[in-house]
C-alpha cells in the first residue's frame, strides 16, 4: 500500500523507519532489516516513511538515484507492504520538527528506526534523540565499506565518474534507470546498429560514458551496450540514454525499458568522421560480448 498524506494511513500501532531512502542501498537495507525485525517480533506492521522527491534533490538541486516508482519498487522486493511518501516542497521543508513528531504519533509509531545522520524540520532541527518524545528510538549507525559510510551522495559520485561496478557493490544490484523509448534521429539506424532512445528524468542521475548493459522491456531480458552523453561527434547538446540491444531488430516506441549498467566500456568522445564513430561502435560492441561470454 501507498500512501501520500498521513491522514489516508490506516490506524493502528506499527513500527515506522524514516528516511529518503533515495537508492535503498546496502546502509538502508540494513537499517531496514532490523526494522522488520523489530516489527515481527511486535506482531506490528512496518511502515517506511520517506521523502518525494529526496529531501536534498529539492535542498540542493542535486540529482536522483531513484524515482518514486523505482523506490516503492524496490522497498516492495524487501519486504516492505506499507509506503507513505510525502511530497518534498517548500510548504512541507518549512514545517517544524514538532509537526513531525505529530506525524508519527497520528501514525501510531511504537517504535523507530532512523540513521545516526537523519535530521527532520526546518533547518535540520530535529535530531533522533528528539524522536524519543515519541517512541523508543533505533538510531542506526551508518554501515561502512571500504572504509566510508555507504551513503546516497557517494553512490552519485562514483556513478557521476563512471564508476559503476563500485556502485554496484555499495547498492548491492546493478544501478538501473527506466525510460520510454522516443524517436531520435535515427543515426544509429543509420551507422548499422540502431538504438533505443529512452526519455529519462532530466534530474536522474545518469553515468556518461559508454557501457555494457542488460535491458528489460517487453523482448524480456537482452544484453546490450548504452551510451549516457551528448553525442559530440554530431554536435548534439542534450544528455541521452541510447540502448543498442544485441541480436535485437524490431520497433519499441513507447515502451519502456529498465536499463541496468554492468560494466564501463569507455569515455565518450568526439570522432572526426561518422565512419570513425562506427568503427568504435563495431568495438564498443565486440568489448561487450567480451565481457558477457558471447
Amino acid at each position: 500500500m501507498l500512501f501520500s498524506e498521513v491522514a489516508d494511513v490506516p490506524k493502528g500501532a506499527k513500527v515506522v523507519a524514516v528516511g529518503s531512502f533515495d537508492g535503498v542501498h546496502l546502509g538502508h537495507q540494513h537499517l531496514l532489516h532490523q526494522a522488520k525485525e523489530e516489527a515481527k517480533a511486535r506482531r506490528l506492521p512496518l511502515l517506511v516513511y520517506t521523502f518525494d522527491p529526496p529531501t536534498k534533490v529539492f535542498t540542493r538541486g542535486e540529482g536522483f538515484l531513484m524515482d518514486l516508482e523505482e523506490k516503492v519498487e524496490a522497498l516492495r522486493a524487501l519486504g516492505v507492504e506499507m509506503i507513505l511518501a510525502v511530497p518534498f516542497n517548500a510548504e512541507f521543508a518549512g514545517r517544524s520538527a514538532e509537526a513531525f513528531l505529530e506525524d508519527l504519533r497520528a501514525l501510531g509509531a511504537e517504535a523507530v528506526y532512523v540513521g545516526e545522520d537523519f535530521r527532520f524540520g526546518k533547518g535540520r532541527a530535529g535530531t533522533p534523540e528528539a524522536l524519543r518524545r515519541v517512541a523508543p528510538v533505533c538510531i542506526v549507525p551508518l554501515l561502512e565499506l571500504g572504509g566510508e559510510a555507504v551513503k546516497s551522495s557517494r553512490i552519485r559520485t562514483l556513478l557521476k565518474e563512471g564508476r559503476v561496478e563500485e556502485a554496484r557493490h555499495l547498492l548491492g544490484r546493478p544501478y538501473s534507470a527506466y525510460g520510454v523509448v522516443v524517436e531520435g534521429e535515427r543515426l544509429g539506424r543509420r551507422l548499422g546498429f540502431p538504438t533505443a532512445n529512452l526519455a529519462v528524468h532530466p534530474q536522474k542521475v545518469l553515468p556518461p560514458g559508454v557501457y555494457a548493459v542488460e535491458a528489460e522491456g517487453p523482448f524480456g531480458r537482452r544484453k546490450g551496450v548504452a551510451n549516457v552523453g551528448t553525442r559530440p561527434t554530431v554536435g548534439g547538446e542534450e544528455r541521452r540514454l541510447e540502448v543498442h540491444l544485441l541480436g535485437f531488430a524490431g520497433e519499441l516506441y513507447g515502451e519502456e525499458l529498465k536499463v541496468a549498467f554492468l560494466k564501463k566500456l569507455r569515455d565518450e568522445r568526439r570522432f572526426e568522421s561518422l565512419e570513425a564513430l562506427k568503427a568504435q561502435i563495431a568495438k564498443d560492441l565486440e568489448a561487450a560480448r567480451a565481457f558477457f561470454g558471447l
